[in-house]
């Protein structure tokens, strides 16, 4: 059970902060953006759930947008522990003990399945939008790649193949593709027109 009584430390004021190993480091590390970005990502995925709950459960949909939610809850959660694994470290990484394994990565791709399966083939590429939701969900997606962007750097960094744990990296790399499909599906769902990109010549 974690109790938190304070909020500030003040130790981080000079620009630096603290590992969950202990370990000070400065807040602009690789290490720091990586499981920043993590927790970006997170508030993202919190505002599609938003959006979600304001839509209105029209008979049809009420089963969908509920599964939808259901799945975001429980991915708002892996992503926390990922942040956790993050802000861990290498050398504590036998300790970890909330941190992605390769059943999470097998969860999201069934979903990832179950919800492209309907959707028609796509004669070009999307442009982030498609309501309020859909429009969430690019914007979620996005922040995803960036995450995954700075997990790579926080590897190539450190120089350990230890310092993001393979299967953390496949989890997030799927993420996004579910975040795309999803996107498309609550469009489809609700009945929000997808806008295509046309090439534009100069």
């Amino acid at each position: 059970m974690v109790y938190i009584s304070k909020v500030y430390t003040k130790s981080g004021d000079a620009g630096d902060t603290m590992l969950a190993s202990g370990a000070r480091v400065r807040k602009h590390s690789a290490r720091i953006e990586a499981y920043g970005t993590v927790d970006e990502l997170n508030a993202c995925i919190g505002l599609v759930r938003v959006e979600l709950a304001r839509e209105p459960r029209r008979t049809g949909a009420e089963v969908v947008l509920d599964a939808m939610d259901e799945q975001l809850a429980r991915i708002q959660q892996e992503l926390f522990n990922l942040g956790a694994e993050l802000s861990t470290g290498p050398a504590e990484d036998e300790k970890i003990k909330l941190k992605i394994e390769q059943r999470h990565v097998d969860h999201v791709e069934k979903e990832l399945d179950a919800w492209n399966g309907p959707l028609p083939p796509l004669q070009s590429f999307v442009l982030p939008g498609g309501g309020p939701v859909g429009a969430a969900a690019h914007l979620a997606r996005t922040v995803c790649r960036r995450a995954e962007r700075r997990m790579v750097e926080l590897a190539d960094t450190e120089g350990s193949e230890h310092a993001v744990r393979a299967v953390a990296l496949r989890y997030i790399n799927r993420l996004s593709d579910y975040l795309f499909v999803l996107g498309r599906a609550v469009a489809h769902r609700l009945g929000d027109r997808e806008t295509l990109w046309h090439p534009v010549s100069t």
